[in-house]
């Protein structure tokens, strides 16, 4: 199998519970693009590539497709198999999908493009996507507009070394894309409320390049998140804060 990156085999193998506890789960405006711009029902078939715990792979099992979920990380797909059913969960990556060719109606991306953004993930994408069958990138987007969001990412920034990120647009490099037709973008506001220690803390200790510190420096970063919350007038003394995001939601088709 083709090497994932240093900071998501180490960061998302050690963390995968917090990832499960921290990321943000999706606008319900999301199941009308699966079943509107997707076309995602029953009698369809859809591979959620990259999958993670699950958290969009349920979204794609509401719509009744039928629902395959690749992922690379072993912590992962076990925090997958044992939330979400009925999945065929495979060890695989985006270079090599474990599928026979124009096996799948749709191929989903969640959280994931960035990390294998290059042609012959590509060319694996179209291989086994049926020809008219359609690509979807999902990610969700911290609102830096907010001072306490732009002030979690100046926490963040220093240690993000290397690991492709989705704001740098590195990925959309590789569009336009050989056999498949233009990108096109919605975009959806949504807020993951909860505890600090939810979907603050957990959510940046769960990001892949911080997951990957060594013990004494993810110390300092939580030491530093939980500094914000105690002296940000927005989130001190809140029980439940409201973090605010943008699901970017892109799809193309594959070409006959």
């Amino acid at each position: 199998m083709t090497a994932i990156h240093q900071a998501a085999a180490r960061g998302f193998a050690s963390q995968a519970d917090t990832y499960a506890r921290g990321r943000p789960e999706y606008p319900a405006e999301i199941d009308a693009w699966l079943r509107g711009t997707l076309d995602l029902h029953a009698g369809r078939a859809v591979l959620d590539l990259g999958a993670g715990t699950g958290k969009f792979t349920r979204w794609l099992v509401q719509t009744g497709a039928e629902v395959i979920a690749v992922e690379p990380v072993a912590q992962m797909r076990a925090q997958l198999a044992a939330a979400v059913a009925p999945v065929q969960v495979l060890e695989g990556s985006a270079e090599a999908i474990p599928l026979a060719d124009a096996s799948v109606d749709v191929v989903v991306c969640a959280q994931a493009f960035h990390w294998f953004a290059n042609a012959r993930a590509l060319a694996e994408i179209r291989r086994v996507l049926r020809p008219g069958g359609r690509l979807g990138l999902v990610w969700n987007v911290r609102d830096e507009s907010v001072d306490w969001v732009a002030r979690l990412t100046a926490i963040m920034a220093p240690h993000e070394g290397d690991a492709p990120r989705f704001y740098k647009g590195d990925w959309k490099r590789v569009f336009p894309a050989e056999g498949f037709g233009p990108l096109s973008r919605q975009s959806l506001p949504y807020a993951h409320v909860g505890p600090p220690q939810q979907v603050i803390v957990d959510r940046v200790m769960s990001v892949s390049f911080i997951a990957s510190l060594p013990e004494p420096e993810q110390a300092r970063v939580r030491a530093r998140l939980h500094d914000l919350i105690d002296q940000h007038a927005a989130l001190s003394g809140r029980a439940e804060v409201a973090f605010p995001y943008r699901t970017e939601a892109y799809h193309c088709e594959r070409l006959a």
